[in-house]
């Protein structure tokens, strides 16, 4: 059995509670290749995780539920997810939350609004890391 060029494109987990972020991100990220799964809160992420594996998950961490903070640190403590990618996706651009974001286990931190471009440079960066570290 063969895999269909979509089932070879990598997955990224786009978590947001506004709608229309969710679908500007969607959008151009499947516009550069990518395929895309919503959640619209930290529990839905989880759930969306577990089911889907994704290759990169980006996350936003003022959610409702559950915020980003701590579907992270979930994510990561769980031997299911704990290789996946997390990049976070916030409005908060005080010098101390990508510290915090570091220390719940994100690998990376985007300050919304923020380029499309820049967005999708590090999904791709994001996606490249986790395929050399498990070539290793």
């Amino acid at each position: 059995m063969t895999n269909s060029p979509e089932k070879q494109k990598p997955l990224v987990l786009v978590v947001d509670d506004y709608q229309d972020a969710r679908e500007m991100y969607a959008e151009y990220l499947e516009f550069s290749g990518f395929r895309v799964a919503e959640a619209k809160n930290g529990q839905e992420a989880l759930d969306k995780a577990f089911e889907l594996v994704p290759d990169v998950i980006l996350m936003d961490l003022s959610l409702p539920v559950m915020d980003g903070w701590e579907a992270t640190r979930r994510l990561k403590g769980d031997a299911r997810t704990r290789h996946i990618p997390v990049v976070a996706l916030t409005g908060h651009a005080l010098k101390g939350h990508s510290e915090d974001a570091n220390q719940a286990g994100c690998d990376a931190y985007v300050t919304k609004p923020c380029l499309p471009d820049a967005l999708v440079e590090q999904v791709r960066l994001m996606v490249k890391r986790r395929d050399e570290a498990q070539t290793r």
